[in-house]
This record gives C-alpha cells, sequence and structure tokens, in this order.
C-alpha cells in the first residue's frame, strides 16, 4: 500500500525546538531520516505545510518526496494582526512552481476572519492555477489564538462562496467533528485531512480503550460523510510518530477504502501526479 502524508511540517536543522519534538516521538529532524522512515513504511510522499514566509528561496525541497504549500503565517503579520503589506503577487509566484501544490492559511493563529477581504484574492489564484487552500481548523497548539477563526463553519461561508475553489480542512477541525462534517457533506469543493489529531508516542490498545469516547466521535462523523473521496491521510509531523499514526487510521478507516485515503485522494486533490 503507498502512502502520501498530506500534512507535515519540515523545519531546518539548525530549530533545536523542531528537533526535540522529532526525538520525543522516535524521529529525527531531518530529510534524510525521512527518507528511511518513508522506505520502511510505504510513504511515497509528503505535502509540507510552509511555515518559511513568501520567500522562495525557503522553499527549495527535494521534489521527488515532497511538495508544499506556501504559508500565510504570523510572520507575514504585525502582531498576528494586520498585514505587513500586500502578498496575492509573492503567493502567485508559489503557484507557479511546480514545486507548490496550494496554500496554507492559519486564521486562528493570525486572528483574521477567513471572509476578510484580505484572503480573497488567495481563493482567487487558487482557482486560477486549480490548487488547493488548506486552512488551519480546529484546536490550536497555543492558547492566544482565536478558536473562532478556526472553527470549521467558518469555512463554510468562503467555501459556499468561492465554488471554483477547492479547500482542505485541516485536522478534520478536531474536536468539532460534527461541524465538521457538516461543512464536508455539504460543500462539494470541501475536503479534509486527518493530520494532528493524536500527539506522542501512542500505545493504540491503550488509547483505543481510554479514549473510547472521542475515537468513536471520530468515527461516527467520519463515517456519516458517507463519502471516502473526501478524506486525506496526514500526520502532522514531527508531533506523531508515523508508524504509529498509520496504525491508529488503519483501525479507523475500513480497509476496503485504505487506497483512497491513505494515497489516491491526495494524489487527486493537491495533483501531485504520483
Amino acid at each position: 500500500m503507498k502512502i502520501i502524508d498530506a500534512h507535515l511540517h519540515l523545519f531546518k536543522n539548525e530549530n533545536g525546538r523542531a528537533e526535540m519534538m522529532a526525538n520525543a516521538v522516535g524521529h529525527r529532524n531531518s530529510t534524510e531520516h525521512l527518507r528511511e522512515v518513508y522506505a520502511q513504511l510505504g510513504i511515497v510522499h509528503g505535502v509540507i505545510m510552509g511555515n518559511g514566509g513568501l520567500e522562495i528561496e525557503n522553499h527549495n525541497y527535494p521534489s521527488d518526496i515532497f511538495h508544499y504549500c506556501v504559508g500565510l503565517d504570523s510572520s507575514l503579520f504585525e502582531d498576528g494582526k494586520k498585514p505587513l503589506k500586500a502578498v496575492a503577487e509573492e503567493i502567485e509566484m508559489h503557484l507557479m512552481r511546480d514545486l507548490c501544490c496550494g496554500v496554507k492559511l492559519y486564521p486562528g493563529y493570525n486572528k483574521i476572519p477567513l471572509t476578510d477581504e484580505f484572503y480573497q484574492p488567495v481563493y482567487e489564484l487558487a482557482a486560477k492555477y486549480n490548487k488547493p487552500v488548506a486552512v488551519h481548523m480546529g484546536l490550536t497548539s497555543f492558547a492566544k489564538a482565536h478558536l473562532k477563526y478556526c472553527h470549521p463553519l467558518a469555512l463554510d461561508e468562503v467555501a459556499a462562496d468561492n465554488p471554483d475553489t477547492q479547500f482542505v480542512m485541516c485536522h478534520f477541525g478536531n474536536p468539532f467533528f460534527e461541524s465538521s462534517a457538516a461543512v464536508v457533506i455539504k460543500n462539494p469543493n470541501v475536503y479534509a485531512e486527518l493530520s494532528g489529531l493524536l500527539e506522542g508516542r501512542l500505545n493504540i490498545d491503550e488509547f483505543m480503550q481510554e479514549q473510547s469516547g472521542y475515537v468513536g466521535a471520530l468515527k461516527t462523523w467520519m463515517y456519516a460523510v458517507n463519502n471516502w473521496d473526501k478524506f486525506m491521510f496526514g500526520t502532522d509531523w514531527p508531533i506523531v510518530n508515523l508508524g504509529e499514526y498509520i496504525e491508529f487510521f488503519k483501525r479507523i478507516v475500513p480497509e476496503k477504502h485504505w487506497d483512497k485515503f491513505f494515497f489516491e485522494n491526495a494524489n487527486r486533490v493537491y495533483r501531485l501526479g504520483l
């Protein structure tokens, strides 16, 4: 079985925090290490969610195993509130590259609603180049972010008003699965990936028993969507052990849908050409 990791982060080697995170889950923060682990686990490609600003030179990755989404993260905003400058032209330069397969938005961290006019050129450029807009949805990694901007229902309005743009709901809006499912069901241009739902090392048997309510809610609303063309596998590496996270979702997703979930849907939505 071939696997695409539709959501990971790749930090520069000098990033000590990233190395600590990778070590904590049994990995190392390096492309060479990922190559080794990918070969062992059948992961043939990964989609990097960009955190390196808009400078092209910060987004040169080995194209045999990676594509990337250019990210509009907090580095583009003053105090997380105001755009420093118009970024549409710079985003277009990325979207013109074969290596770039989409755009990543972080509305909860930037505290700018998805309906803000600042984002509209991004939606239009994504439609023009036929590349999706991935959006962080659900819980954030620090308390200063605002959930109201990244609640799944915040995506519904822009998806409905931009039907020619494809959107990827990152993290399936964890833990707002009921709302996430409604948005995915309602909007034909919205897909979901399942990265970052767990963090750290995982004893799968113990987790499935101790967190049966959480696992049950996740399964209930994934199955309620009743369309396995809509879901993609992702990890949010380096916060999880790759092998354990794959095994977790093998227990969630029916085996007859593994090819779609683990490979085909991400290959199609991100137009990876694999």
